[in-house]
C-alpha cells in the first residue's frame, strides 16, 4: 500500500516539475496554442475580406455602371449638375 502512495507522489511531483520547468516544452506548447488562436482569427478576418473583394470583382465584371461608380467614389468625382455629400460621422452642435 505504501508503494502506491510513493508512486502517486513521485508522479505528482514529476507533473509539477514539468509544469514549472520552462524548458520542458509545456510553456512552448501553451505559447503555440495562443499563437494558433490568433492566427485562426486572422484567417477568418482575411477570408471575410477576400469574399467581399470577390463580390466586388463580380459586380465590376457584370454591372456596366459599377466601374463608373467605383471610379467616381474613389476619386470623389461628380457628374455635371450632381452634388457630392460626404458624411463624417461627427454630429454638429446645432
Amino acid at each position: 500500500m505504501r508503494a502506491y502512495w510513493l508512486v502517486a507522489a513521485v508522479t505528482a511531483l514529476g507533473i509539477v516539475l514539468v509544469l514549472i520547468d520552462q524548458k520542458s516544452g509545456v510553456a512552448e506548447w501553451q505559447r503555440l496554442r495562443s499563437e494558433l488562436a490568433v492566427s485562426q482569427e486572422r484567417i477568418e478576418e482575411l477570408s471575410a475580406r477576400s469574399e467581399g473583394l470577390r463580390s466586388q470583382i463580380a459586380e465590376l465584371e457584370t454591372e456596366p455602371f459599377a466601374v463608373e461608380r467605383a471610379i467616381r467614389e474613389e476619386l470623389g468625382l461628380v457628374r455635371p449638375g450632381e452634388r457630392l455629400i460626404r458624411f463624417t460621422g461627427e454630429r454638429s452642435s446645432r
